[in-house]
């Protein structure tokens, strides 16, 4: 199977089949692209990074980034629309019948029980990236190679989360999280 066609039925399907957004794709999207040898667990964690540091959706800037490296511009192109036309369509039809659905029991019913396996596909996406970044540990049989660096980057940006919300009283915005760990990340890892 060509290349472009390929990248945009993967990101097609993990657009159709994902749930939560960018983050509760992430698992998925991970499978896929380390499996078909596109990127290395490695290259794709700093696709993550990078995604998450650029304006715009993680999903929507991982399917550019990843179609990218793959397939040039019109990999980019293919992937991104694969994986934004599910959504589209999706919520199109819901846009057109929302209210008339939300008065039965089952679609309340089906929207409640869709929520947990949300939260659990982002925490699950969370601890496989802190154990993958903190202790090199992809896979069942790999040795563990903690990386102190990492794990104090994590901590003081954990704390500074924790305490602004307590002395505040409001969440601090993820792009002061994400430009504190890009410059500790300078800093530990020798750029400054």
């Amino acid at each position: 199977m060509p290349v472009l066609l390929e990248l945009f039925l993967t990101f097609l399907k993990v657009g159709a089949v994902s749930f939560g957004g960018g983050y509760g794709m992430i698992s998925l999207l991970t499978e896929e692209v380390v499996a078909r040898g596109w990127l290395t667990e490695a290259q794709f964690m700093n696709f993550i990074a990078v995604a998450e540091s650029t304006p715009g959706p993680i999903a929507i800037n991982m399917a550019t980034f990843v179609g990218a490296s793959q397939g040039g511009f019109f990999g980019a192109l293919l992937a991104t629309l694969g994986v934004v036309l599910p959504s589209f369509v999706i919520i199109l039809l819901i846009a057109s019948v929302i209210k008339g659905l939300l008065k039965f029991a089952g679609v309340n019913a089906f929207l409640r029980g869709i929520r947990p396996v949300v939260v659990g596909l982002i925490v699950a996406t969370g601890l496989s990236m802190a154990l993958s970044v903190i202790a090199s540990f992809s896979a069942l049989g790999d040795a563990f190679s903690f990386d102190v660096k990492a794990a104090v980057i994590f901590a003081v940006v954990a704390v500074t989360a924790f305490a602004y919300k307590r002395i505040v009283k409001k969440g601090i915005s993820a792009m002061i999280l994400i430009l504190e760990s890009a410059a500790l990340g300078m800093v530990f890892y020798g750029l400054l």
